[in-house]
């Protein structure tokens, strides 16, 4: 390899031609070397693990390395969601984390996810330091490890469970009253990741019935990739509609993600989920201050918060933007339109445990249905119709974007372009208050382009544009 290069959330390969042992013991030296630079070395790195192939094994790994530097280990004890590691490199002011996790990927993937000390996704400016010293290491400089017998006798490795105290931690979050009282009924479905016996054990504590679909480890995500979309979630909405649940649940391979289902079996995506369940935290918490999404999110979340009076930050994509945010206090709520969310007072880090624990209560305590609360926030505040297109990556359509960052459209699907937003891609923003977004993935080889409108028809007609943009058929 050339190089290795951190991408939104981290760096991701393909297990035995990319993610290989050597490959990972690189990465976690070049990790060591910048925290021993920082001086964090002796504060100890957690290493987590998500579901996949080898995940105990590349743990070992990691922590071999990590003990020859001189930094103690805290091994998490099973594969063990994202938020949950966050939550524990704060409250015990650890140097960071390690989290052997490709997240969302399908099943040959994985990777290595840093988490520094404040508790979100490592920001550019430290993963460029680790890419630095990883380039050397790639190269023939010496790479060392202590074999994991020796770590284990010198004390620099150490198991334990992070489950009782991310779940105690969540209790202040949620309010666990309003879910007891609803007497709800759910579904949950953590597609056979790391949330596993998380959600359903917070939420069966809070008094919710629960049943549980795909509750077993399985690298292979029962042959999907472990992302909780429409098409991925057709057994939790096929289970919700026979049971007469009120709510199904889910969560990505890692935890950080969600899925919603409403209780006739309808997914509802992120963004409306993001927007409703925003309207429903200010209400209930009196929250005021700022409110954090990103440059893909629907601005129906800017609707909700100026009807209450609060302010927007835009950032780029890329959940690390919106946790320094957090984490600094300069806003109480952040979201993005791929699925991760978290408050203020919690991780900076995304957190599909939490949502789904929040949407429990929200369904629970106002006794209505998502789409209900849905409809009710078009009426106070306008309704909008966002949508994603991912297409694959070529060289021509490289060309294409690229030409478009360059130089954008001053029209657009018969209307004048009146804002050129390039905080991350090309955002067209157009007089009616809709939107086209085009960019390339930071974790895959795709390109992701986004509108919104305030009518499904006018949406289309903005997506079309935006394929003839691409010079791409439109059907």
């Amino acid at each position: 390899m050339e190089s290795i290069k951190f991408g939104t959330s981290g760096w991701r390969a393909i297990v035995a031609e990319d993610f290989t042992v050597r490959n990972i013991r690189i990465v976690c030296q070049g990790i060591a070397q910048f925290l021993r630079q920082q001086k964090l070395g002796q504060q100890g790195i957690l290493i987590g693990y998500d579901a996949r192939f080898l995940g105990e094994h590349f743990v070992k790994v990691a922590a071999e390395v990590m003990a020859s530097h001189g930094i103690p280990c805290l091994i998490c004890d099973r594969d063990t969601p994202t938020p949950a590691i966050s939550y524990h490199v704060v409250s015990r002011k650890l140097s960071g984390a390690m989290n052997i996790s490709a997240s969302h990927n399908s099943a040959e993937w994985n990777g290595i996810k840093f988490t520094p000390a404040w508790g979100g996704p490592a920001l550019p400016e430290t993963t460029k330091a680790i890419e630095l010293r990883i380039l050397p290491l790639l190269h023939g400089e010496h790479i060392k490890w202590l074999p994991w017998e020796r770590a284990v006798h010198d004390g620099m490795v150490r198991h334990f469970d992070p489950k009782p105290d991310y779940l105690k931690a969540l209790e202040s979050m949620v309010d666990r009253d309003r879910i007891r009282n609803g007497r709800i009924r759910v579904i949950f479905d953590p597609l056979y990741g790391t949330s596993r016996h998380y959600l359903d054990e917070f939420l069966r504590q809070a008094g919710a019935k629960m049943a549980v679909l795909h509750h077993w480890r399985d690298p292979y995500f029962g042959g999907f990739r472990p992302e909780p979309t429409d098409e991925t979630l057709e057994d939790l909405k096929e289970t919700v509609r026979r049971e007469g649940a009120h709510l199904g649940l889910a969560t990505d391979g890692n935890g950080g993600r969600f899925g919603i289902v409403d209780a006739d079996g309808t997914y509802i995506q992120a963004n409306y989920i993001l927007a409703v369940l925003l309207d429903y935290l200010i209400r209930s918490r009196q929250w005021s201050g700022g409110v954090a999404r990103s440059v893909a999110t629907t601005h129906l979340i800017d609707a909700v918060a100026a009807h209450h009076g609060l302010t927007i930050h835009e950032t780029p994509v890329g959940f690390k933007y919106i946790g320094e945010l957090l984490a600094k206090g300069e806003v109480v709520f952040g979201g993005e339109e791929s699925a991760g969310m978290s408050i203020r007072g919690h991780v900076p880090e995304t957190d599909g445990i939490l949502v789904g624990a929040l949407i429990a209560e929200m369904v629970a305590f106002t006794g209505q249905t998502i789409q209900e609360l849905l409809n009710d926030l078009f009426a106070r505040v306008g309704t909008v119709y966002p949508t994603r297109q991912d297409l694959p990556m070529s060289e021509q359509l490289k060309t294409q974007v690229k030409q478009v960052l360059e130089h954008p459209p001053s029209e657009l699907a018969g209307a004048d372009v009146i804002h050129v937003n390039k905080l991350d891609g090309c955002k067209l923003i157009l007089p009616d208050d809709s939107w086209y977004l085009i960019r390339m993935s930071g974790t895959e080889s795709i390109v992701r382009c986004y509108g919104e409108a305030k009518t499904p028809e006018r949406l289309t007609e903005i997506m079309n544009a935006g394929k003839e943009l691409l010079h791409l058929p439109v059907r």
